[in-house]
């Protein structure tokens, strides 16, 4: 095997291993961290949502349980529904 060989490997080892980087480096950036960074955002949000239930489950009467969800509702933008007791969400506005 010549030096010329060699070098002809080294090059085309040092060009695969560049392809490869780039090749995960972009999955990588678009596809596996968003997907990531979504799941780990919906884990907090239902954690979240958990320790807010059982916060105001442990209220200790129903008028002091109804006023903490009338504010968690209305500063999630939605609009607190009396009669049922429930809060009804705002609808996002499409760009049709």
């Amino acid at each position: 095997m010549s030096i010329g060989d060699t070098i002809k490997i080294g090059l085309g080892a040092l060009v695969g291993a560049l392809l490869t980087f780039a090749i995960y480096s972009t999955l990588n950036a678009l596809v596996w961290l968003p997907a990531a960074e979504r799941h780990g955002r919906d884990l907090e949000a239902a954690d979240l949502t958990a320790a807010t239930n059982k916060a105001i489950g442990e209220l200790s009467n129903a008028a002091d349980q109804a006023r903490v969800r009338r504010r968690l509702c209305s500063e999630r933008g939605g609009m607190y529904d009396f009669a049922k007791s429930e809060c009804v969400e705002a609808k996002p506005v499409g760009d049709d």
